[in-house]
């Protein structure tokens, strides 16, 4: 069977069983309308940064990549000049960098397909 057919026959029995709960005989007769939603958010003000400013600096064949967020050092990514680049990360706002050869997690999360159009 093909896969849109099918898909529609689904449809089909879904909305089939499915009561007339939306039916505008049931409504009841003391509805109040649905208030109106809030204005969105101002932009940030005050020097808040949103994004983190990098600083690249080129000395004896490397890079060096400083990530700041309020003038604050949390991370620093070196690209040596023969090599893997790696992380130094400040996890705690300390000062105190720890090294990161990556920075995968190591989670995996599951990816199935469940249906597909052809």
């Amino acid at each position: 069977m093909r896969p849109l057919l099918s898909a529609a026959l689904i449809a089909a029995a879904l909305a089939a069983t499915v009561p007339p709960v939306f039916a505008q005989a049931n409504r009841p007769a003391d509805l109040q309308p649905i208030p109106e939603p809030p204005p969105p958010p101002e932009p940030l003000d005050g020097g808040v940064a949103v994004e983190p400013q990098i600083t690249i600096k080129q000395r004896d064949g490397e890079t060096v990549e400083e990530h700041r967020v309020n003038g604050k050092l949390y991370m620093i990514k070196v690209t040596p000049r023969h090599g893997v680049p790696y992380y130094l990360m400040d996890e705690t706002g300390s000062g105190a960098m720890t090294r990161y050869d990556d920075l995968d997690s190591g989670l995996r999360v599951p990816k199935w397909v469940i249906f597909s159009f052809d």
